[in-house]
């Protein structure tokens, strides 16, 4: 999706040229995941994949919002009947990122609004928040807020918190504002200090691709909530602020403190065992040696989500079991789960077969057609024209 494509888009719609065009990507995280809702340590990278918006401010109190990805119109909001929980649109998203503005206290007097996505929907790859991100740099530059892209991210989160009423951490809204070409962002979530990690696979001759089951999920609904709440009942019960504070060479002992409390038991154990391959993969990655060795880390990492925090389901699980069986060297299911997409990390010259028994396997399960793609660490948002 060009800037020029968005910028026509908006032309035609509202009849003026925009003040500018802003672009936000998706993400993919390779490890961590469930983490960052307990102060605890991600590592996404940004995908290719991007929202677009086209943007001019409004000095009448009024937002017009178009997706060229959504049918229907322009849908005209105006700023003071903006609140939580009065959307249950795609609007929600921008729209929420003008309310945490407006409420963190910025003179946000409106906006025409034109968006456009190719990162795939519902696929765990955080379009919603690519959606958030990019609205709220757009109003940054144009308003002269002087926001720091750490605190777009956070107000972006609180957007999707409070007014969507998604219980999502801060990973997802700051992977899309933070992260850089060639690397990956290793984010401690409580203190939100950053480190870019050089990732660089097709120079070691290997590929990630990314595998959207097609499954849809939905954060705001349930079971995502009941996670979270059973992570934060984990750390009150062993009385620490969060799961993050839990050390890994005390769990055991931790766990048996928990007694009978059987689901919170499983849940603590993925967290704190994630926290620790995250670790691991980052140190990986710094020495220098063979990157193949964060293969069977992130194995790890889908038994754990599968059997302790149970987020998987069968198409993930079929893309994992495949991958390994063809040759991968690790893979497991990436975002919040119940649905979305895995990522396999594979030798460049096995990325075609691989994804070949994927396809066949889905079509043998009478899954629908899964859709496979390469996961190359791009940019973060930032400003096209």
């Amino acid at each position: 999706m060009s800037a020029q494509q968005v910028r026509d888009g908006f032309t035609e719609l509202y009849g003026t040229e925009p003040e500018g065009v802003w672009s936000a990507p998706g993400r993919v995280n390779l490890i961590g995941e469930h983490t960052d809702y307990n102060d605890g340590f991600v590592m996404p990278f940004a995908l290719p994949h991007t929202a677009v918006a086209a943007v001019s401010r409004r000095e009448d109190g009024v937002l017009r919002l178009h997706s060229a990805d959504v049918e229907g119109g322009v849908v005209e909001l105006r700023l003071d009947d903006l609140a939580p929980d009065s959307d249950r649109n795609w609007t929600a998203y921008p729209a929420g990122v003008v309310w945490a503005l407006r409420e963190a206290g910025h003179a946000v007097t409106g906006a025409d609004i034109h968006l456009a996505s190719t990162v795939p929907s519902g696929a765990g790859l955080s379009s919603s928040a690519a959606l958030e991100v990019v609205v709220a740099l757009a109003l940054n530059d144009l308003y002269e807020l002087g926001l720091q892209r750490w605190q777009l991210a956070r107000l972006c989160q609180r957007a999707e918190n409070v007014y969507v009423g998604a219980p999502t951490g801060i990973m997802d809204q700051t992977a899309s504002a933070c992260c850089e070409s060639g690397h990956a962002l290793f984010l401690d979530t409580r203190d939100l200090s950053q480190k870019q990690i050089p990732l660089d696979l097709a120079a070691e001759g290997m590929v990630l691709l990314v595998v959207d089951t097609r499954v849809k999920h939905s954060h705001s609904e349930g079971e995502y909530g009941k996670r979270r709440a059973g992570c934060e009942k984990g750390a009150a019960l062993l009385g620490v602020d969060a799961l993050r504070d839990v050390p890994y060479g005390e769990l055991d002992a931790a766990l048996a403190r928990l007694g009978d409390e059987e689901e919170v038991v499983r849940l603590v154990r993925h967290v704190v065992t994630e926290d620790e391959r995250v670790e691991k993969v980052v140190a990986l990655l710094e020495s220098g040696g063979d990157t193949r060795a964060i293969g069977p880390v992130l194995v790890e990492g889908h038994a754990s989500l599968r059997d302790d925090f149970r987020i998987s389901c069968p198409e993930l699980d079929l893309v994992v079991d495949t991958a390994l069986a063809s040759g991968a060297l690790g893979a497991r299911m990436t975002g919040g789960g119940f649905g979305g997409s895995a990522i396999v990390l594979a030798e460049a010259a096995d990325a075609e077969s691989i994804t070949k028994a994927v396809e066949e396997a889905f079509a043998a399960a009478e899954f629908t057609a899964p859709r496979v793609f390469e996961a190359v660490p791009s940019a973060g948002a930032r400003r096209l024209a």
